[in-house]
């Protein structure tokens, strides 16, 4: 019985929709190296943290940090995929945080040829859409809020280096 409850609970963990990653290797608003800082909120908590995305060679280097400096996540896209960076443990909404962020970090002109047609769109008012369930919503080009629909909310802000603490 417990061997039947574990393999359905790995066959619907495989089969949860997850936020598309670029067909192609992403052309991003902001210049690389990246300071983000993002303020989390769900529930009326909020967690503040810093996101720093660095070019290595092909791949992409994203490494989250609380206040403090403490890593909470480091993972690298290459070829279309996550891979683990360090030794820090799977950190799976950082992963859909960081695939919606290369969304909402993609130049509107470069949308077509970065995303599959199905799981994007713009809207009237310059929000976009992006599926399984995201709404960004701007207020500059590097200056945004992701909304899911799990009542979750990042609002991120891509620093200039006068601002990078």
């Amino acid at each position: 019985m417990k061997r039947l409850l574990l393999s359905i609970c790995l066959l619907l963990t495989a089969c949860a929709t997850r936020t598309p990653l670029p067909l192609i290797p992403p052309i991003l608003a902001t210049p690389l190296p990246a300071t983000l800082q993002i303020q989390r909120e769900q529930a009326g908590e909020q967690q503040f943290w810093w996101l720093v995305v660095q070019a290595e060679g092909s791949a992409l280097r994203w490494s989250l940090i609380d206040p403090l400096g403490v890593p909470l996540a480091r993972q690298l896209l290459q070829d279309g995929t996550w891979r683990a960076d360090g030794l820090l443990p799977p950190h799976g909404e950082a992963l859909e945080l960081f695939a919606a962020l290369l969304f909402a970090l993609t130049p509107t002109d470069a949308l077509a040829s970065s995303f599959a047609p199905a799981t994007w769109q713009t809207l009237a008012d310059g929000q976009r859409r992006l599926t399984p369930d995201w709404l960004i919503s701007y207020r500059s080009p590097l200056d945004f809020t992701l909304n899911n629909a799990h009542d979750l909310s990042y609002r991120v802000h891509v620093l200039s280096d006068q601002e990078i603490p």
